[in-house]
């Protein structure tokens, strides 16, 4: 993509060159000690630590004590958000939340699981499912998750998986309601256009690097703005498009693919990556750590944060607008992206 073209993109809504977005200064301590630098969550209005640890790889490791010192180091290096869901490891990563996360930490956390729920009935069952697995009687965020498109956004809220979250809600099991997507930024733009999701909803997880920033579906230039708009807290994901800016991936010591032309450290580095997003307005940047060393490098590098500007934002997705292209690093996004969308 030319500078001029990416330009023009990028100022279509002006997300990526509004001001940037700098974290608070001073050090916030709880009763365990220093904690990383909150931010506000929407139109709840609760503080939240600007990093988050990703349940998703919390579920991975078969060494269980593995994801223990995960958990661990993440409270000691001051995260207080822990994202997961109840398809994570077939609730393997709920478990482990349950058994080595709430009965030490639940009163100092903020936790969040998703349901991929397609109707109202199944929705309840996976939510009764995690309040068990975890061992909590309340859940602070809970997020119909993972929209693949426009349509799959009207099909879950008219089979009621949004009438059940309000109903757990008033239960008192749910405190906060949310959605999520990595497949098309249109699905989040359509749950804008349900009055009912407005009033319901505080938080949208979405994934935000700088090769979405180049890209012509970009969540950063199509779903931010709503978002805001509607005082709609943001929560970002796939911060390395889900580990494909790398070499390869393993998982549990086996490679499950690999690049020639890895993104990192070709292109950019995990620190950039991160004070791209951190730059943007975010509420909760959440990362998938799997070891606990991988946990301290991330907390490392928000704890030495320093806000891009415009200027720098917009390099760093000039150097990734190559990989752009659908399916190359972003391959989770939808080809039909606007599939029975009204956005155009």
């Amino acid at each position: 993509m030319k500078r001029r073209d990416l330009l023009q993109q990028l100022a279509i809504t002006g997300t990526i060159l509004a001001p940037p977005v700098a974290l608070s200064k001073g050090s916030a301590s709880d009763r365990l000690g220093p904690v990383l630098p909150r931010r506000t969550l929407g139109k709840c209005g609760e503080k939240v630590t600007c990093l988050g640890l990703g349940g998703y790889h919390i579920g991975w490791p078969d060494d269980e004590a593995t994801a223990q010192a995960a958990i661990e180091k993440a409270m000691e290096v001051g995260i207080r958000f822990f994202d997961t869901a109840e398809s994570y490891g077939k609730g393997r990563s709920e478990e482990r939340y349950g058994k080595y996360l709430i009965p030490k930490y639940r009163d100092d956390i903020f936790l969040m699981t998703k349901t991929q729920a397609k109707d109202a009935a199944t929705a309840r069952q996976h939510l009764e499912g995690s309040l068990r697995r975890m061992n909590t009687e309340v859940i602070d965020l809970w997020q119909i998750h993972s929209l693949k498109d426009p349509a799959d956004a009207d099909d879950r809220l008219a089979k009621g998986v949004l009438d059940e979250a309000l109903k757990a809600q008033a239960e008192g099991k749910v405190r906060h309601i949310g959605f999520t997507g990595h497949a098309s930024p249109y699905a989040h733009v359509r749950m804008t256009e349900h009055k009912a999701v407005l009033d319901a909803c505080t938080s949208c997880q979405f994934p935000i690097n700088p090769v979405d920033a180049a890209s012509k579906h970009s969540f950063i230039e199509t779903t931010i703005p709503k978002m805001l708009q509607n005082n709609i807290g943001i929560l970002a994901m796939k911060t390395l498009a889900d580990g494909r800016f790398f070499a390869q991936k393993e998982m549990n010591g086996k490679v499950k693919w690999t690049s020639d032309k890895p993104v990192i450290p070709g292109a950019l580095s995990v620190e950039e990556c991160i004070n791209f997003t951190l730059s943007l307005p975010v509420s909760v940047l959440i990362t998938g750590a799997e070891k606990p060393e991988f946990v301290e490098e991330k907390a490392a590098i928000v704890k030495r944060f320093t806000t891009l500007s415009e200027k720098q934002r917009l390099a760093l997705a000039e150097k990734v607008a190559a990989y752009a292209e659908e399916g190359k690093v972003e391959y989770y996004k939808n080809k039909d992206l606007r599939s029975s969308s009204k956005t155009t």
